[in-house]
């Protein structure tokens, strides 16, 4: 799936489960002057071109960083990765990936990390 550039508007609908179907999100939280969001973007595109029930988003920070501590308050920095899924009829599920233990000098979460992430979460 293409990775698409959320706003404000729709991750809000995103995470209070504002969606006419059953979903499950991928959200990359990104900055422009973060050096390890850049690097990773290629990967996280990449994966994304490997799931077609999953839709992957990449969320600039600095759009609204004030609303988006009040929606997704454990966000702490950036690169951040948030996997929420709703199953049409509760309040969404919203899971962040960890910090790596040992980050990738480069684009800081590896690729299996975040193919890991998704493996375990996407469904439940």
């Amino acid at each position: 799936m293409e990775v698409q550039r959320l706003s404000v508007q729709s991750l809000k609908k995103i995470v209070k489960g504002q969606l006419k179907t059953k979903a499950t999100c991928v959200v990359k939280f990104y900055s422009p002057d973060c050096k390890y969001c850049h690097a990773l973007k290629e990967y996280y595109e990449d994966i994304a071109s490997g799931y077609e029930d999953v839709y992957f988003f990449a969320f600039n920070t600095e759009d609204d960083a004030a609303e988006l501590e009040n929606l997704l308050p454990g966000i702490n920095g950036v690169p951040t990765l948030a996997l929420i899924r709703y199953n049409g009829y509760h309040k969404p599920t919203i899971r962040l990936l960890d910090e790596p233990h040992q980050p990738n000098e480069y684009t800081w979460y590896r690729s299996s990390d975040i193919t890991n992430f998704i493996e375990r979460y996407k469904n439940g």
